[in-house]
């Protein structure tokens, strides 16, 4: 399976490659975000260790169960080759309604295919009031006039 674009990257297919990732985390399935990475794909996302597309769902599962209304902006940071680095930004609350802007980097490796081999994130928790999102497209894709993260200061 091929997944465009594929390395190596330019500018252009760097920008592609983080606007399709985000778009899919902003589905919040499981099923579909797994499909970018190879089957053997080696996570790190904050602590937690994660290896293989069924240890990849099976956390998404238990990351959107805990993060309601979740809403991601990825931006590129570089690129080279195979090899992608993002810094995002993401809010979500609780199932008791506290609302968190989560901050992170991630370094992603991908294969010839143009699937996700390696991923490591790191990634800090801000609580924020709900008065202070600014997140607040409806559920789904970011819409194309909405600010980056450089363009909301982060």
């Amino acid at each position: 399976m091929t997944r465009p674009p594929v390395p190596p990257f330019t500018q252009e297919s760097a920008v592609t490659k983080v606007r399709l990732a985000e778009d899919g985390w902003n589905t919040r399935d499981p099923e579909k975000v797994a499909l970018s990475y190879t089957t053997d794909s080696h996570w790190r996302n904050r602590a937690e260790f994660v290896d293989g597309r069924d240890a990849i769902i099976a956390f998404l599962r238990r990351k959107w169960d805990r993060e309601l209304e979740y809403r991601l902006i990825k931006e590129l940071w570089a690129f080279d080759g195979n090899r992608i680095a993002v810094r995002f930004a993401y809010e979500c609350h609780d199932d008791s309604g506290n609302w968190f802007r989560s901050y992170g980097n991630e370094n992603w490796e991908f294969d010839e295919e143009g699937l996700m081999r390696a991923r490591h994130a790191s990634i800090n928790d801000l609580p924020i009031a709900e008065a202070d999102r600014r997140y607040h497209w409806l559920l789904g894709r970011r819409p194309d006039d909405h600010p980056g993260l450089s363009d909301l200061g982060f």
